[in-house]
């Protein structure tokens, strides 16, 4: 398992243990009816107290997703609620599952370039480019716009998870998004530590994000790289 790991944009590191077991399930690398290992064991395994795991286990038992039975230790439960802060994000690692990271690149309040889709009602949106990670394999980079109308992002409310960041800070719920999936060459604002150079071909996600509201609120451009994640869209 990933450690997880605390910074000022982290998510919660119990959040992040039971966000990591989540998608390791839905991913189908931890199946139904799969015993845990020992607490202790896990706790040492993710450097984490044995209370902090036991507290994502509780969140993980309230949505149905572990059964922890007296006497013999936590089971899997595949059939519970997998919903996360992360059910959004399609990217995973080829084996499947990984705990999405970010790191912010740059923040920024500006009017937007006419080469963006029509989305919200302001001329204006905040800016964040981001370097994403999966576990510890970085996998993408990224470029969201959120309308300004909606509310402004800066550095002090950025988070990990950006649909979280607009629940706490501005009451705004994601309720559904539209991905189209292409190829597309990465931008030349491309850190030098992705796994390849700007100009380069990679895989590419357009998405546009819905609220309560009926235009978009918000466009996201994704460039990731296919040799290390894959786009996953499971169907029931």
């Amino acid at each position: 398992m990933t450690p997880p790991r605390q910074s000022p944009q982290s998510l919660p590191i119990y959040v992040q243990i039971a966000e990591l077991l989540t998608r390791d399930i839905v991913a189908g690398r931890l199946i139904d009816g799969e015993r845990l290992p020992p607490e202790r064991d896990m706790a040492t395994e993710l450097g984490v107290s044995v209370g902090t795991l036991r507290k994502a286990l509780r969140d993980m038992g309230q949505k149905g997703l572990v059964e922890s039975v007296q006497g013999s230790g936590n089971y899997i439960r595949a059939s519970g609620d997998t919903g996360t802060v992360y059910a959004m994000f399609r990217l995973e690692l080829l084996e499947g599952g990984g705990l999405p990271r970010a790191k912010a690149l740059s923040i920024d309040l500006m009017t937007k370039p006419d080469t963006l889709p029509s989305f919200g009602t302001s001329d204006k949106g905040t800016r964040v480019r981001r370097m994403r990670w999966l576990n510890d394999t970085i996998i993408a980079v990224e470029e969201i716009w959120l309308d300004a109308d909606v509310g402004i992002v800066s550095e002090s409310t950025l988070s990990e998870s950006l649909y979280a960041t607009y629940r706490k800070n501005f009451g705004i719920w994601i309720q559904r998004a539209e991905d189209r999936v292409s190829l597309g060459t990465l931008p030349d604002w491309t850190p030098p530590d992705f796994s390849a150079a700007p100009g380069v071909m990679a895989g590419y996600i357009e998405r546009l994000s819905w609220s309560d509201r009926p235009a978009p609120i918000e466009f996201s451009r994704t460039w990731f790289d296919p040799t290390r994640a894959v786009y996953v869209q499971r169907l029931k």
